[in-house]
């Protein structure tokens, strides 16, 4: 899939507020999903995945106080971040404040193999782009190379999912999570099938704000970076 057709459908798609209905038993919540904030692998190019446990760098740590400032008023029930420091780290603030936080393997990013912690040179780049084509074919069985598949992926996160979801006190969550793993949950929360998960677009210490009412999510805000916007950005991957 074309990046003009990514952005397209992601315009169609968000152009109003989004509503799908989903499982009529889960609580009314509302559900504040992020990316982690920057890391140096980030920064460097370098491929992450679930075997690297890297730490924010300082634009990362930036990212994050600048969520932290604009949302700190909103009343998190929870937080729930994946098993990596990444993500713990992006909402330590929010977990300072006595805010209860759970950390959940379900949420971790997607394994890419014998490919994480190496630089992407054009061969790594020519298979991962051949394994997204293979994706977006709806063969998300595919693992990678020593790695995971989607489909790996989304039975662990539904798990979480459940966890997440079945508490109803848990009336607002935030949860921080992984590029690729955060595709995957959209694509299983809002009933897309997997083949359409890099319609989500995400940066770091991006937003997708999902208001549960019972019977129908509503996106109220996608990739939303409007909180990063004070901060000079060193660019990432």
């Amino acid at each position: 899939m074309s990046a003009v057709v990514v952005s397209s459908t992601i315009s169609l798609i968000f152009a109003r507020v989004y509503e799908q209905k989903i499982n009529e038993n889960l609580s009314t919540k509302k559900i504040y999903i992020i990316r982690h904030g920057q890391t140096d692998f980030n920064l460097r190019g370098i491929v992450q995945g679930s075997g690297v446990d890297s730490s924010l760098n300082d634009t990362g740590r930036a990212q994050a106080n600048a969520f932290f400032q604009a949302y700190q008023h909103v009343g998190f029930d929870k937080i729930y971040t994946s098993k990596l420091v990444r993500t713990r780290e992006s909402v330590q603030q929010f977990i300072g404040k006595g805010i209860p936080y759970e950390m959940l393997e379900g949420l971790n990013e997607i394994s890419w193999g014998s490919r994480e912690g190496q630089e992407i040179t054009p061969e790594e780049d020519a298979y991962y782009h051949w394994m997204i084509e293979e994706w977006q074919k709806g063969n998300t069985f595919q693992r990678i190379d020593g790695g995971e598949s989607p489909d790996d992926v989304a039975r662990r996160q539904q798990v979480a999912l459940r966890h997440i979801m079945k508490n109803e006190a848990e009336r607002t969550v935030l949860i921080c999570m992984h590029g690729r793993a955060m595709r995957i949950l959209l694509c299983q929360l809002l009933n897309y099938p997997l083949s359409s998960m890099d319609t989500f677009e995400h940066k770091n210490l991006c937003l997708y704000q999902l208001d549960y009412t019972g019977s129908m999510l509503a996106v109220k805000k996608h990739n939303d970076t409007e909180h990063l916007k004070s901060l000079v950005l060193a660019p990432a991957v």
